[in-house]
């Protein structure tokens, strides 16, 4: 007959399990096509949410204190600070944005994982802590990808007048 794991062990296996799903993702995400991130229905971003996420949320305020794993990794793309304004730059940018949301998504998901060894409560600690540490990181690509919509947009549109 098994024994049930003590919450020591538990708590090992939960607090070495959580950055190694974050990290590989990371990961992971640096090493998937470009071209699956192009264009995503679900993910436009709706004129009104970046009022939402600055008015309600404050986004701005607390935005630059978030980490940036991408640049951990070969491949990865820095998205702390927009180094330039050209429409290909802004374009790769937007797939970045993407990208992160989608895998901080998938972090999320991974709660699932912990589920069979975890007692009913450390699940909710669990849940908390994965919406608690990946949220915030969502809510800034949505936040971004608004804005550099708009100034896609205004380059683009500068781009063309410049060729009439």
């Amino acid at each position: 007959m098994p024994t049930e794991p003590s919450l020591l062990v538990i708590a090992a296996i939960n607090t070495l399990a959580w950055p190694m799903i974050q990290l590989g993702l990371a990961w992971a995400f640096t090493r998937m096509p470009d071209h699956w991130f192009v264009r995503d229905a679900m993910t436009k971003p709706c004129p009104c949410e970046n009022r939402f996420l600055n008015r309600v949320m404050h986004v701005k305020r607390w935005k630059d204190r978030l980490p940036d794993a991408a640049s951990w990794f070969a491949g990865g793309f820095a998205k702390a600070k927009l180094t330039g304004s050209d429409p290909e730059y802004l374009r790769r940018f937007i797939r970045e944005t993407r990208r992160g949301e989608l895998c901080h998504w998938c972090a999320i998901a991974c709660v699932g994982f912990f589920l069979p060894w975890n007692p009913w409560w450390a699940d909710l600690v669990i849940a908390t802590y994965a919406i608690a540490a990946n949220l915030p990181c969502i809510l800034v690509q949505r936040y971004n990808r608004g804005r550099l919509s708009t100034l896609l947009a205004r380059s683009e549109a500068k781009a063309w007048i410049g060729r009439k």
